[in-house]
């Protein structure tokens, strides 16, 4: 009996303290509600983030009116200024810029496939203080003024490049080279607008690169130019490795993962030979070439592409710069300690605590943060019967130390060992 009473009294506390089916469903229709909102909230957040930074970062439409306003005027002229502001057969495609005063964009002109790259900078002049980028002045294509010679003009051209890449035997050669790109429409003339547009051009480390290397395999071609925009050849892949993924899920994904994931998505070995082959051949490309010795001051793997032969393209080539101007920097800059004496990645210099001044000497070479780049990349998947020796022909290039001209024998040495040994691996199969 006192069971049954006890029981009783349990199933009416508890009948009186319990939901009932109208109060649990209103609880469940408020909770849903507060999670709904809270989803709006945050997702209106997340888009006003991310158009808020593409709106920043992108700006092409900006870039297009600015150029173009300038070609209307007279004031710029190129090869590729009818087609995008007159004729419309040059459009900006997908943004790409990692960086909102370096506009970079696909595009397609006509039946090719290309890039465009601008400037948002206001205009350029090449200033050898604290960064080998050009800095801004005042008026945008300031120079040359109306009334300079085509003689003039040749002078201001040649001196600008012996201040970048040094005193040459070569640099009359440069510079007509450089002419000839200026000459857009090829009629054998320099007009102002052309000479204007070429100027601001120059200062910029990439297009000088391009013009000095437009025969090699592994830069891409120059399609044309407007101002100081400038379309170049697409590539199709546009980093040596890894994969993109949302940039919600990157938030989440630990750093040793992401590097896993990056070597997980890779081409098969024997093309990531032919890519990294490609590679060391644009080291000689780079190395004491035909006007001057430049240096890879970033080696990260998106600065590096490749097309669909697995053929090695630079997909950026900012920070590729003149030996004789990055000693210049170098020699002028204040420095506490080493860490004072770096350009871009991979460039540094050593601090003179003497003289609080940067030494001018690079302390590794090319070849060695290319391999830097390639060893995880090579060595995973490598064959058998090569990946001892890849290893040690691997490891021997990244024990490179000083400049490449104090090393000139063991460089050279390094660099065609390992394009020996790669090639004799890949030679009898389709991918080579």
């Amino acid at each position: 009996m006192v069971y049954v009473q006890v029981f009783l009294y349990l199933q009416g506390f508890r009948s009186r303290f319990s939901f009932s089916p109208q109060a649990r469903f209103s609880y469940l229709r408020m909770k849903y509600l507060f999670f709904s909102w809270l989803a709006v909230f945050v997702g209106s957040w997340v888009v006003y983030v991310q158009y808020s930074s593409y709106t920043e970062l992108c700006r092409g439409h900006k870039c297009k009116d600015t150029i173009c306003d300038k070609y209307r005027k007279g004031v710029i002229d190129g090869s590729a200024c009818s087609s995008l502001c007159d004729k419309n057969t040059l459009y900006l495609g997908k943004c790409l810029s990692a960086k909102p005063n370096n506009q970079v964009y696909t595009s397609v002109w006509g039946d090719l496939e290309g890039v465009i790259k601008c400037q948002m900078e206001e205009i350029l002049h090449y200033d050898l203080g604290a960064e080998m980028e050009p800095r801004k002045e005042v008026v945008l294509f300031d120079k040359p003024t109306r009334g300079t010679s085509m003689e003039k003009f040749k002078e201001m051209v040649l001196s600008h490049l012996k201040v970048k890449v040094g005193e040459q035997a070569n640099l009359q050669d440069l510079a007509m080279l450089v002419l000839s790109v200026a000459d857009s429409n090829k009629d054998g003339h320099i007009s102002l607008p052309e000479a204007k547009s070429a100027w601001a051009l120059l200062q910029l480390n990439e297009f000088l690169l391009m013009v000095i290397l437009q025969d090699k395999e592994h830069t891409p071609k120059l399609l044309g130019f407007c101002g100081d925009l400038y379309v170049t050849e697409k590539v199709q892949h546009t980093s040596l490795y890894g994969i993109t993924v949302p940039w919600l899920m990157e938030l989440w994904i630990p750093s040793g993962v992401r590097r896993s994931m990056d070597q997980w998505f890779t081409p098969s070995w024997p093309r990531k030979a032919k890519i990294s082959i490609g590679l060391l051949e644009f080291v000689e490309d780079v190395f004491h070439g035909t006007f001057g010795n430049f240096l890879m001051c970033d080696v990260s793997a998106g600065t590096f592409g490749y097309n669909d032969k697995h053929d090695l393209k630079m997909v950026d080539m900012r920070k590729v710069v003149p030996e004789a101007a990055f000693r210049e920097a170098m020699r002028d800059r204040h420095c506490e300690d080493d860490e004072d004496c770096v350009y871009g990645a991979d460039c540094r210099t050593s601090c003179d605590l003497t003289k609080r001044r940067c030494t001018p000497e690079a302390i590794r070479p090319n070849l060695a943060k290319a391999c830097q780049a390639l060893k995880d990349y090579l060595l995973r998947g490598a064959p058998s019967d090569i990946r001892e020796e890849l290893e040690k022909q691997l490891y021997s290039c990244l024990a490179l130390k000083g400049s490449a001209e104090q090393m000139e024998m063991e460089h050279s040495l390094i660099l065609n060992s390992l394009k020996t040994l790669l090639w004799k691996k890949i030679s009898h199969t389709k991918d080579s």
